[in-house]
């Protein structure tokens, strides 16, 4: 990240504070999910401000505001640093993942009308389309996919009427999202099949079948878990101050 300078489009105008804040907020956060920035690595405030050409007072925010996301820990003593992971957290999130987004996609079915169904089928088919791992054959998912695979995991939600629970899910979403990234090596080593997955879902929500559905998302999120944790030294692993 040695160098690295935002970018903003607005026209040629200066951006404001919180143009700047909220970019560096993105960026930091894109970060840390895909693990370029790694669980436990310390932050050093002075140096992202070097870094990103912005103010100490921007970078200060974007961390607090990560903070309050769990993004980021922070402490008197030792300062800002990525979150840490465990097999206890990982274990925690999932759970409470699986009750929050199984509550959320239970009301989904309950008050979705066909567009909202015509909506979840059309994203399924939109992830499909793309290669679940990078097409360079890298040990990484494909980033299209990644930003298609939220999409759809969102639309399969977003007809319960809670803006509270789709709020909690997206928390949960973002953490998840980092120890799915750990998953990556076990999964392109191993057989798993993420579309099929899927698929079980869409057909349940297709059919109005809740229970079936919720139990075929708790699956998908245990097999996503499982995968984590046969990739156990990462998530033991403590990067370097």
């Amino acid at each position: 990240m040695d160098g690295v300078r935002l970018s903003f489009s607005n026209d040629g105008e200066k951006p404001g504070p919180r143009t700047l804040t909220s970019a560096v907020l993105e960026r930091l956060r894109s970060d840390i999910l895909t693990t370029r920035l790694l669980p436990g690595q310390k932050l050093n405030v002075a140096s992202l401000a070097k870094q990103f050409s912005v103010s100490l007072a921007a970078v200060r925010e974007a961390l607090s505001r990560l903070v309050a996301d769990g993004l980021v820990q922070v402490s008197d003593q030792r300062g800002f640093r990525v979150s840490p992971v465990s097999q206890a957290d990982l274990e925690d999130v999932t759970q409470t993942r699986i009750d929050i987004e199984g509550l959320a996609l239970r009301r989904s079915i309950e008050r979705g009308d066909a567009d909202w169904l015509a909506s979840v089928e059309r994203e399924f088919v939109a992830l499909c389309a793309i290669p679940f791992l990078d097409v360079d054959g890298l040990n990484m998912h494909n980033e299209a996919w990644i930003a298609r695979h939220r999409i759809f995991h969102r639309t399969l939600v977003n007809a319960c009427g809670s803006s509270w629970l789709l709020g909690f899910r997206e928390v949960l979403h973002e953490q998840s999202e980092r120890y799915r990234r750990l998953s990556i090596p076990r999964e392109k080593n191993e057989t798993r099949d993420v579309e099929a997955e899927h698929r079980r879902i869409v057909n349940a929500v297709v059919r109005r079948d809740a229970d079936a559905a919720v139990a075929a998302l708790a699956d998908h999120f245990m097999t996503t878990m499982r995968f984590v944790k046969l990739n156990e030294a990462m998530l033991e692993t403590k990067p370097a101050e």
